[in-house]
């Protein structure tokens, strides 16, 4: 039997962890907690989990510290990581995914979201595994098994959204392809992705690639 997936949130609301351990406990995943930051990224970087739900404002170390280490980390640069804030001006969504984060949701949310959102997440990461082939641009190559990206020889660190869109753009070499089109074949149309989200993700992957 296949093991249930594991998720990781590290949050400091006592109430909303329960609620979304309750949650995603009765939706199939195995759930662990942290409230602080520091030791949420020790956690993390000794055991990295199938997925990361992240709190920016946190003890010991803020959110967004955590997600630059975790993707500094070649153990924990590909683990998708969800945040979860109450901070949801645009400069906020845009530094979280800047840094690395897959998604963002504001707070307060509906915890079925929440569930719907997670499970989507996971299935961009299947659907990044599913082919198992290497593609190869010059200095750039691409490793759709192992989930890795290399320019030079050098892997780059990009999350698991990040590499769905590169690989999407490689398989189809040349095509030009509308925001909508983008989402519908590297993530699919049964999930909602802002367009704006996407534009972040592209510039950093064009960062990333140098």
């Amino acid at each position: 039997m296949t093991p249930p997936a594991s998720i990781h949130i590290i949050e400091d609301d006592a109430d909303l962890v329960e609620i979304l351990t309750e949650n995603l406990s009765n939706s199939g995943y195995s759930v662990t907690h942290d409230r602080d930051g520091t030791q949420g990224l020790e956690r993390v970087l000794a055991s990295p989990p199938d997925m990361l739900l992240l709190d920016l404002m946190l003890p010991g170390m803020q959110g967004l510290d955590v997600c630059r280490a975790m993707r500094a980390s070649r153990k924990t640069a590909n683990v998708p990581v969800m945040i979860i804030s109450s901070r949801g001006e645009e400069a906020d969504v845009v530094s979280g995914l800047e840094l690395g984060a897959d998604d963002y949701m504001t707070k307060p949310f509906g915890v079925r979201e929440m569930v719907a959102r997670v499970r989507a997440l996971q299935r961009r990461m299947s659907r990044g595994m599913e082919k198992g082939s290497q593609l190869c641009f010059e200095e750039l190559s691409i490793d759709t098994l192992g989930h890795e990206v290399t320019v030079h020889g050098i892997p780059i660190n990009l999350t698991a959204t990040q590499f769905r869109l590169l690989q999407t753009l490689a398989e189809h070499d040349g095509r030009v392809f509308t925001r909508d089109q983008l989402i519908n074949l590297a993530i699919g149309d049964d999930v909602y992705v802002d367009t704006h989200n996407i534009d972040v993700h592209i510039s950093s992957i064009r960062q990333a690639l140098g």
